[in-house]
């Protein structure tokens, strides 16, 4: 996705007022982006506090600073300079973490991300914004440049089976319809359920709807989903991120409070590290039950 997005930023290049910065990461990729930026794509060095303040100032004289790391050093490194130099006066910062979940495999729990962007929405004016198909990237992207409050874009692997037709980029889509239970998931995880999903009988294969921006709002929610849940009464919801704080969290106290669903719940999240060992992203989404064999036998027994 990272590649998509440097592509999709090029056509703000002759904008004055945008700048990108980088933690001295990127390489083989932003390339075209520094050629037409110039002076205005800034490698701010392994110093990813530093280059959040450095953002928050140019956002205050008036720019639009667009910053990239992998995503545990974009969020987790200077969450202190986020929390009070951009949240805390609601600046146009966008926060680029690349690898979202367990995407970094091996490199261990320091490259991870899995509790990003539920740490994120504990701050002031945040939002999120987290593309599951390399599509979604230029979408958001057209989006994110006009917004007035921080927000966090985080990349992955864009999974989605080669000969798929997406419906068009919304919040929330409807990717597979089914008789069974209704389930959401959020982000790049998505794209590896559509086909043994959709090769299911047509009594467990779920209603699967992705969603790609967070806070959630009620108002936004598609009436097909609730009607969904309502028929189904079953809600399973799938997370690359740990259960605190996630997807599942959030949507849940929403639709608790709003007396939108009371049916069974079934919630698949981000386990940590349950034998203590690392591996690549499959290896931990295994261990999560988070992988396509553990889903479809979820659905299967359900």
């Amino acid at each position: 996705m990272r590649k998509v997005l440097a592509e999709s930023l090029l056509q703000f290049s002759n904008k004055p007022e945008f700048v990108f910065m980088t933690g001295d990461l990127g390489f083989m990729t932003l390339e075209s982006l520094q050629m037409a930026l110039g002076p205005r794509f800034i490698n701010a060095g392994v110093a990813e506090q530093n280059m959040v303040s450095v953002s928050a100032g140019l956002a205050k004289a008036g720019m639009k600073p667009w910053i990239y790391s992998i995503a545990p050093f974009i969020y987790a490194r200077p969450f202190e300079q986020i929390r009070n130099d951009v949240c805390a006066h609601g600046l146009p910062v966008v926060l680029i973490g690349n690898g979202g979940g367990y995407a970094y495999g091996v490199m261990g729990s320091t490259h991870h991300a899995i509790e990003d962007y539920g740490a994120l929405l504990c701050l002031p004016n945040m939002r999120i914004f987290i593309p599951a198909f390399n599509e979604d990237v230029t979408s958001i992207v057209n989006r994110l440049y006009d917004i007035q409050h921080p927000a966090y874009l985080r990349l992955g692997k864009c999974e989605k089976p080669q000969n798929f037709e997406l419906p068009r980029y919304s919040p929330w889509r409807r990717l597979i319809t089914g008789n069974g239970p209704t389930m959401i998931v959020i982000g790049p995880l998505v794209g590896g359920l559509i086909e043994p999903l959709s090769a299911l009988d047509e009594y467990k294969r779920p209603n699967l709807w992705v969603v790609t921006e967070l806070p959630l709002d009620v108002d936004t929610m598609p009436d097909s989903l609730l009607e969904n849940l309502k028929k189904s009464n079953h809600l399973i919801v799938a997370e690359e991120h740990v259960q605190h704080g996630g997807l599942g969290e959030m949507l849940g106290y929403l639709l608790l409070t709003k007396q939108l669903f009371h049916g069974k719940t079934t919630h698949l999240s981000a386990l940590g590290y349950i034998s203590g060992l690392y591996g690549s992203q499959n290896f931990h989404r295994r261990e999560s039950s988070l992988d396509p064999q553990s889903i479809t036998t979820l659905l299967e027994e359900s």
